[in-house]
């Protein structure tokens, strides 16, 4: 299947370079953080780190050159663009569903109406991989801790919840993007029919920059 891709390599050197010139010491990664905020969230042992501006994380050792170089390549020269002062720090545009069985990629666009989302019906055959690729913009700021969570249910019973950390990014011009590990439609004639998928993309800060539904049909063919 896919490796890791450009943009999700840089957004884990970004990630390293927010811990370097932010705070020195380790944390404890929230891989296990359920879509409800209200689960077990105190139990992670988990600590942000201390949210610093672009500017102050320009302003760090501005006389290591190479730190400085670094720095310009992660970021960019100018990552504080016209257009980008207002709204959210994060715009998800697109979750595409990638699956090497299907004759055509799934894409549902998240800049419209998202209730309309919750009226149509995307279709995978059982027992088929896939990947989801979130499409975002970051505005700016760095931000950390981005993460992609969704909890399925199936005729209003809650079945399965999965977190992928997406990590941190600085402010681009163009759209980035992130892949999510392998995975797999259920499989046998119990597991057929309609699933009600509640997704989210959030950070570290508990902002929410996006939440809808939508709907994943699992059938035994797709003819």
């Amino acid at each position: 299947m896919l490796g890791v891709d450009a943009c999700e390599f840089g957004g884990q050197v970004l990630e390293l370079l927010w811990l370097t010139v932010c705070y020195g010491g380790l944390m404890t990664d929230k891989n296990n953080l359920p879509i409800e905020e209200e689960e077990d969230e105190h139990n992670l042992n988990y600590n942000p780190p201390a949210r610093k501006s672009l500017q102050e994380i320009q302003e760090l050792d501005k006389d290591d050159e190479s730190l400085v170089k670094y720095k310009q390549t992660l970021l960019g020269p100018e990552t504080i663009m016209a257009g980008y002062l207002c709204g959210p720090s994060v715009k998800v545009t697109r979750l595409t569903l990638l699956c090497d069985d299907a004759s055509e990629s799934i894409t549902m666009d998240l800049t419209g109406d998202l209730n309309a989302l919750k009226e149509k019906n995307f279709s995978l055959q059982e027992g088929v991989k896939y990947r989801l690729k979130i499409h975002f913009q970051v505005k700016r700021e760095i931000v950390s801790g981005l993460k992609y969570r969704h909890v399925t249910y199936r005729k209003g019973v809650r079945l399965s919840k999965a977190v992928c950390m997406v990590g941190s990014y600085g402010p681009r011009a163009e759209e980035q993007e992130f892949l999510c590990p392998l995975d797999e439609t259920p499989k046998g004639m119990m597991s057929r029919g309609q699933y009600q998928i509640k997704s989210c993309f959030v950070d570290d800060d508990k902002n929410v920059y996006l939440s809808w539904e939508w709907n994943l049909n699992v059938s035994k063919d797709l003819n």
